[in-house]
């Protein structure tokens, strides 16, 4: 990817359409209290880290056999943090993990099933240790524009939003330990470029009236936008940090389920004017990693940077509040109110022994 290509793409007037991408020009502009990181769309996941020691750091990442996934967690483990990497496939998982470089453990991840969403959970919280960064990266899209269903719900809807809410949910307290922990949730653009004219459909979750896979995709994004911003609200005066953002335009795993039409159309995009891999995992690496962002919360980042998309509806917290109260009853008996810890009773992140125990 090089800046002559878009010169000349530009110039020629080159318009490519696939499912969940548009040609419509949107206005963002720069998030204000942001630091600028200097970083642009060519940067690389080893780039924005190089000066970065992530030694005695826990991240999860989940996704992490193929695509971003995997060069997240790559470039983690390769910066010395200790990564946990899902997998729907703990096969998959595994081969990931022996593959890259540093320290790394497979667990199995389905985020359309809450039994393997608790038992995930559970697994992260038997290490009885702080979580530093979770990087909610892992995603489904369709393709055929053939609706499907997870338990009622759309499964875009299931998989990609409320399958990370009820794993943050079911860890958040291993995060309030870390020194400065992180929520990182991979949305994309198309959470204002495909989304309903309503924004979420509190109403139609089912997706029951003029469905289609771009909109469904489109709408489980902007649930994660949401959700990033819901949660940093909730986590204010907290040393707990929450934002989202979008990759970049990549041709990974993500368009499997495209018929092979539609899969070459990507393909040919993807390699005009998208990303490689390692410029598709270098914001996901940025924000979950730069001391620049400690005080950063609630953002939405595109290229390394925070920008506040106009006229979208990223910023509507009383839609982010609906959001949250939905998911909380969808949830149902899952759900978990976490109590901010009482500091006195930890060092160093971890709870000190009482008498009792000695």
């Amino acid at each position: 990817m090089t800046l002559n290509r878009r010169r000349f793409l530009q110039a020629s007037g080159a318009a490519l359409t696939a499912p969940g991408l548009t040609a419509c020009g949107t206005e963002k502009v720069p998030t204000t209290g942001v630091p600028r990181s200097g970083f642009d769309e060519d940067a690389t996941a080893e780039l924005v880290t190089e000066d970065i020691d992530l030694s005695g750091k826990i991240a999860v990442v989940t996704g992490c056999n193929s695509g971003i996934g995997y060069e997240t967690m790559r470039v983690l483990a390769l910066r010395g943090a200790y990564v946990l990497g899902t997998s729907r496939s703990l096969e998959r998982a595994t081969e990931a993990c022996r593959s890259v470089r540093g320290v790394t453990t497979p667990l199995q991840l389905e985020l359309g099933d809450p039994a393997s969403i608790i038992a995930c959970a559970d697994a992260l919280r038997s290490l009885t240790a702080p979580i530093d960064i979770l990087v909610c990266n892992a995603g489904y899209r369709g393709g055929g524009n053939q609706r499907e269903l997870i338990n009622g719900i759309e499964k875009h809807f299931a998989i990609n939003h409320l399958g990370h809410f009820l794993l943050v949910n079911r860890i958040l307290d291993r995060l309030f330990f870390s020194w400065q922990g992180r929520v990182v949730v991979v949305a994309s653009r198309t959470s204002y470029r495909d989304t309903p004219d309503k924004g979420i459909l509190f109403d139609d979750l089912r997706m029951d009236s003029d469905y289609s896979d771009a909109v469904a995709y489109g709408h489980s994004k902007l649930a994660n936008v949401l959700f990033s911003r819901g949660l940093a609200r909730r986590l204010r005066g907290t040393r707990i940090t929450s934002n989202s953002l979008h990759p970049g335009v990549i041709n990974t795993e993500i368009d499997r389920n495209m018929n092979g039409f539609l899969q070459t159309g990507f393909g040919l995009l993807t390699a005009l004017t998208g990303k490689t891999i390692a410029e598709g995992a270098a914001t996901s690496c940025y924000v979950a990693t730069s001391p620049s962002l400690g005080a950063t919360s609630g953002k939405y980042f595109e290229d390394c940077n925070a920008v506040t998309v106009i006229d979208s509806y990223h910023n509507d917290d009383a839609m982010a509040d609906r959001l949250w109260e939905l998911s909380e009853k969808m949830v149902g008996e899952h759900y978990i109110t976490h109590e901010r810890p009482d500091w006195s009773e930890f060092e160093n992140g971890l709870r000190k022994p009482r008498r009792e125990d000695k």
